[in-house]
Formats: C-alpha cells, structure tokens, sequence
C-alpha cells in the first residue's frame, strides 16, 4: 500500500444524508443535535447554578424564554449576514423562515437569548449576570453537540486539503436524481476534501468549556465574568477557524463579517472581564424572589402555631378557675366585646 493510498484511507467520510423519512415526516439530524444540546445545558446549568445557591428548576424556567428568542436572533444574524442568499437574484425569500436547513448565527442567538434571559431573571428576581455564569459552560457546550448538525449537513467546512483528517465531501441527489447537498442521498462520488472547520470548532468549544470550568472553581469569580470568558474564549477561537472556510459569506473589505464581529465582541468581552466587579455574589440573592418572601412567613405560621399548641397544653394543665372567678370573668368579656 503506498503513502498515497494511505493518506486517502485515513480521510474522514461524511454521512450518506442528513435527513432521514418517516412517512410525510423529516428527521433532520441538524434539528436532533440542536435539541440534545439545548437539554444538556439546561440539565447541567440548572445543576450549576443550584450550587451557587439558586433554587432548582431555575434554569428550566429562564429557558422558556431564552431558547425561542435565542433561535429567533440566531436566525435574523444570519439572514442578514447573508442576505444576498434570500434576497438577491435567484434568492427566495421564503427560505429565511426555513430554519430547519440551518443557518443559525451564534451572536445573534446569544444577544436575543440574553434579552429573554434577562425578561425571565427580572420577573424572578434574580441577577442575569449571575445567571449568565452558571450557564455559560453548558451553553458552550451545547454549541460543540449543535456542530455535530453540521456535519451532517456537510457544511461549515474548509479549503481543500490533503491532510490525513481532512473531509470528504460526497455529491448527494434527491429522488429525482437532482443535486441536493442539504436533504439528498450521496451518490459515492467524492467531490472534495476539505478542512472540517465545524469540527475544529467543536473541538476549541470543547477546550473553552474545561478551562471556564477550572478557572471558576479556583478563583470562584462571578458577576457576569464567567459568562464574557466564554465569549472571549468562543470569539478567539471563531476568528481563527473564520480565515479557513472558504464557504460563502458577507465580505466587508475582502474580510468575512463572522471575523469582523468576532474581533469587536472579543475585545468587549475582554473588557468586561478586566473592568467587572470581582468575587462572586452573595448566594442569598440568588434565590426566586417570592420564595425569598414566602418561606419566612410560613416559618412565622409555623412557630405561631406550635406556640398555640403549648399555650394550649399549658391552660389544659393548669388548675381549674373558681366558679365566681369564671363567672365574673365571663362577664366583663361580654360587657367588653360589643366594643
């Protein structure tokens, strides 16, 4: 066997399709991976954020509101950053709702999903930057499983290579025997190797997650700073692996626009990180402000009633009254009462 063949042996295969039938009904494993991350990271966030001192169910209950405004936002960047692909000629506009076909842009997912974090902490109680720090890891992480879609796909990818890890990218058609890279079966037919940038990604996404992991448990840092890490971190990252791709995209000045906002927000989050309060917050305020104000009236109702209770026992045990003495008793109570 020669170097050659080799090297060819050793390539990474991309899936025969991405999209698999049930009847009238589409599993798409873009849509699968999405999901499975978005559970992780309410499963593991909620665990997080309980040991800093939150209530159970938490992160449940913010998600509610941040994952619908995070797919929206994450959508709209996207459309917008490739606009032309929708609007221009030979363009659909109908294909921008088609979220199931991918395309969803990170930033614009995390700045609406933010905003319906921060609605859901307001009418909790409860501060979103704090929120942000606990959840920040098992977003990242979720973004490293939503790749895997990629993958799928076959998109996200970079120039051609010939390095032993690089992807083979398959002709796929439909059932009518037309190209469809995106829903279509392969046909065998390799039309290129390239860099599999979604999975260097995945993989730096990965790395991020277990440094902010370690870096929080040593220096215990809070106040938002968890959470610009894991932008600064991402951001870092995602300008690197943006210089690869040779997918289309917006250029501003020959340079893609993923790289230009990746550098701005990579610089603010920077910031934040050097110009944020330090330390982290006091685990009292991180409880849903009506269990904060209900659980020390029921203590109250508890302690009044186990008092009634022995006060009660106390005048069952004591020695009966004199009859003129009840009596004289019962009467000023009456003459009292109407007043």
């Amino acid at each position: 066997m020669t170097a050659g063949t080799a090297s060819v042996l050793a390539y990474i295969p991309s899936p025969p399709q991405g999209v698999w039938y049930a009847g009238p009904l589409a599993l798409r494993a873009y849509a699968l991976f999405i999901i499975i991350g978005i559970v992780v990271a309410i499963v593991w966030g909620d665990r997080r954020w309980v040991a800093r001192g939150g209530d159970k169910g938490t992160v449940l209950d913010v998600a509610v509101w941040a994952v619908p405004f995070g797919l929206i936002g994450g959508r709209l960047y996207h459309v917008i950053t490739d606009a032309p692909t929708y609007f221009g000629e030979g363009g659909n506009p109908i294909d921008a709702l088609k979220i199931w076909q991918g395309g969803l842009g990170i930033w614009g997912a995390v700045l609406l999903g933010g905003i319906g974090a921060w609605i859901a902490c307001r009418r909790r109680g409860i501060p979103l930057p704090a929120f942000g720090d606990a959840v920040a890891p098992p977003i990242l992480l979720a973004q490293a499983i939503g790749r895997i879609g990629n993958y799928f796909n076959q998109e996200l990818y970079g120039r051609e290579t010939t390095l032993p890890w690089g992807l083979e990218i398959y002709q796929r058609v439909d059932a009518n025997g037309r190209i469809d890279s995106l829903t279509g079966v392969s046909t065998g037919l390799v039309e290129r190797v390239v860099h599999p940038t979604f999975l260097y990604e995945l993989l730096w996404n990965v790395v991020v997650v277990i440094l902010l992991v370690i870096v929080d448990r040593r220096f215990r840092i809070g106040h938002g700073r968890v959470f610009a890490l894991y932008v600064a971190g991402y951001c870092a990252g995602r300008f690197a692996i943006e210089l690869m791709r040779t997918d289309y995209a917006t250029l501003i000045g020959g340079i893609r626009v993923n790289s230009f906002t990746s550098g701005i927000v990579f610089l603010l989050a920077a910031a934040y990180v050097v110009l944020a309060r330090k330390g982290r917050e006091d685990p009292a305020t991180l409880v849903t402000k009506d269990r904060a104000v209900t659980e020390p009236e029921k203590d109250g109702g508890d302690a009044s009633e186990t008092g009634n209770e022995t006060q009660n026992t106390v005048n069952a045990g004591a020695a009966p009254e004199p009859s003129s003495e009840r009596e004289s008793g019962q009467q000023e109570s009456s003459t009292q009462e109407p007043s």
